[in-house]
């Protein structure tokens, strides 16, 4: 009698174990899930190469804890890679150019970096590339400065010469230092396809949910294939962050290189602005790249993009770069309204000249998407 009792108080004493772990558990589901309604999720989204990711980088250093040593030199590889993808990028570009336009000698080494130029697109072909070592740059400094390297530098809006090209060549000799760490520079400077999707959450004013918005922002690739991976993310959108390179007017894509660039970030946009889940999400619009595109637009005219055929020039220098970027705008918001319909007028639209590599600008930026939509919620509590 005595051990039915001792098991009965040893059972009763289990159950009531298992029920307080099941009673913590549900407790920190609801708080979860409490916690997951203050949290407003961002999706940003654009073409290949438009700039997304550098954004996403710069979260991280503005708003989180930035890189950590072993994230640093992960990134080692990947700017070493650059380094002789642009150069086999732009020793073949030679070659192509000079068969394709015959009798001239403009894009041909010279005998002496022929030889060195094979090697070097040799390299840039593999998967795995050598760590940078001082003889290594050493020859590739002879290539790049070639002048028919440095003319073919010149038509890399042709090749997909990538926008980190000049930046890298010319902290080569830091590169290939043996003790070789890279800096938040190098990092925002280096270019990896994205693929999938990545997810990070941040607040603009501080982690403090009482001092500001909480955001989740998910990164996806934009080359035509991972767009497919886009669809599922739709819903429970705060806003939208759309990425437009403008400095891509006179470029073609990675994977359609008969394709402009601009007129596929435009049915891109057209796209997305259709989305029956975005009727009541914010779009907020980065005109991205704007310090090439202030650099671009003098030297090579605007209206060589279909969609800004009608563009006449009025001036030159700033003046000039500053009218050609509110005809470029304009057409966005042009292209925006065309595609809402009149119940959804009062949607958040926002247009930001953004340079992605600038980490003030984005702050800057971010601040001020912060308060627009901490302004559009008050408003729908109608408390504004």
């Amino acid at each position: 009698m005595g051990l039915l009792c001792s098991r009965h108080k040893r059972g009763n004493q289990a159950t009531t174990e298992e029920n307080d772990q099941a009673a913590e558990i549900e407790r920190r589901i609801e708080q979860e899930t409490k916690a997951e309604k203050h949290i407003r999720k961002l999706l940003l989204l654009g073409a290949g190469e438009s700039g997304k990711s550098t954004i996403f980088k710069q979260i991280k250093l503005l708003f989180q804890t930035g890189f950590d040593e072993r994230e640093l030199q992960s990134y080692i590889s990947v700017i070493h890679a650059n380094v002789y993808q642009t150069i086999k990028i732009l020793h073949d570009g030679a070659k192509e150019l000079a068969l394709s336009e015959a009798g001239s000698s403009k894009y041909e080494l010279s005998v002496d970096n022929k030889e060195i130029g094979e090697k070097l697109s040799d390299i840039g072909g593999r998967l795995d590339y050598p760590r940078l070592t001082e003889e290594l740059v050493q020859d590739i400094l002879k290539v790049w400065r070639d002048p028919a390297i440095q003319e073919t530098y010149t038509r890399g809006n042709e090749l997909q010469v990538p926008d980190c090209a000049d930046y890298f060549m010319e902290n080569l000799q830091r590169l290939s230092e043996a003790n070789y760490i890279p800096t938040k520079e190098d990092v925002l400077h280096a270019r990896v396809r994205t693929t999938g999707v990545v997810e990070t959450q941040f607040s603009p004013v501080g982690e403090n949910k009482k001092s500001g918005e909480v955001y989740r922002l998910y990164d996806v690739g934009g080359q035509r294939n991972e767009r497919r991976k886009w669809i599922h993310l739709f819903d429970g959108v705060t806003a939208v962050i759309f990425c437009a390179a403008i400095s891509e007017y006179d470029q073609t894509l990675f994977e359609d290189e008969n394709r402009n660039r601009i007129m596929e970030t435009k049915e891109l946009f057209e796209w997305v602005l259709k989305q029956k889940c975005f009727e009541k999400t914010s779009f907020m619009l980065f005109l991205n790249k704007f310090d090439i595109f202030e650099k671009k637009v003098s030297k090579v005219p605007l209206n060589v993009c279909e969609w800004f055929k009608d563009y006449q020039p009025v001036s030159t220098g700033k003046q000039e770069v500053e009218h050609a970027y509110e005809f470029v705008k304009k057409k966005f918001e042009e292209l925006y309204y065309q595609n809402v319909t009149c119940d959804h007028q009062d949607r958040v639209f926002k247009i930001y000249r953004t340079t992605a590599l600038d980490q003030k600008l984005v702050k800057k930026t971010f601040k001020l998407v912060d308060e627009t939509l901490r302004r559009r919620n008050l408003f729908e509590a109608g408390l504004l």
